[in-house]
């Protein structure tokens, strides 16, 4: 692997992490030709394949200019009961929050908004996105990426994230995942091809060796040390 590797011990097992960079990704591009253009000749027989949520969203046309979400009344009422938190804006917005509506539905949303208000008084919190389902975490909300023009978009979460991995493996033999990674811990897997343990996966990810700037490494290789 080149030189802008890291590495992570897990259980004695040292696993290398190589971020690639790519060019800026625009809907006109198809996630799985970037993968196989970028990859070429430096993935190996057994590397995991990890690509980042919102660079796939992007190439399916799921970041929205900020000035064209047109915000209704529930989301203006809703966004400021959302939490803020150290790792992002989330849906606490209201373009982030419309999009949550156009998304999961209102009816959802209004069930989640209320149910998650209640629950707080008993001291349990993030009940609003257990209801309100998978996509309305996935939001990042304008202003989040650095990378112009995605600085002022709202970005959706990808679709299909486990068809693509699939997709991916069937082309290339490698296991791929699709995560959600943060710069304060924060690693989930929201798509994967069969053969990924999400757990050991989210632990090899967690100190989010692609970086949260302007990196533009949404591809990552990873690769279990061997003795050969």
């Amino acid at each position: 692997m080149r030189n802008n590797i890291s590495k992570k011990i897990i259980d004695d097992i040292v696993f290398f992490r190589q971020p690639i960079k790519t060019k800026i990704l625009t809907s006109d591009d198809d996630i799985i030709e970037i993968v196989l253009q970028y990859t070429n000749g430096i993935r190996k027989k057994n590397d995991i394949i990890v690509l980042s949520e919102s660079p796939v969203a992007i190439t399916q046309g799921r970041a929205i200019r900020e000035d064209k979400i047109k915000v209704g009344l529930l989301a203006r009422l809703l966004w400021r009961g959302v939490k803020r938190t150290s790792y992002g804006v989330g849906l606490r917005s209201e373009t982030s929050m419309q999009c949550a509506i156009d998304e999961c539905g209102r009816l959802r949303i209004i069930i989640a908004a209320i149910i998650g208000f209640l629950c707080k008084f008993i001291g349990k919190r993030g009940i609003f996105y257990k209801i309100a389902g998978k996509q309305a975490a996935l939001i990042d909300a304008a202003h989040t990426s650095p990378v112009p023009p995605y600085d002022k978009t709202v970005i959706k979460g990808p679709l299909h994230a486990d068809e693509i991995c699939n997709r991916i493996k069937l082309i290339t033999g490698n296991e791929t995942a699709i995560m959600d990674i943060n710069n304060i811990g924060g690693s989930w897997v929201i798509g994967k091809s069969p053969g990924i343990d999400s757990e050991l996966l989210e632990k090899i990810m967690m100190d989010n060796p692609q970086g949260q700037q302007s990196e533009l490494t949404p591809i990552c290789l990873v690769r279990e040390k061997t003795n050969d």
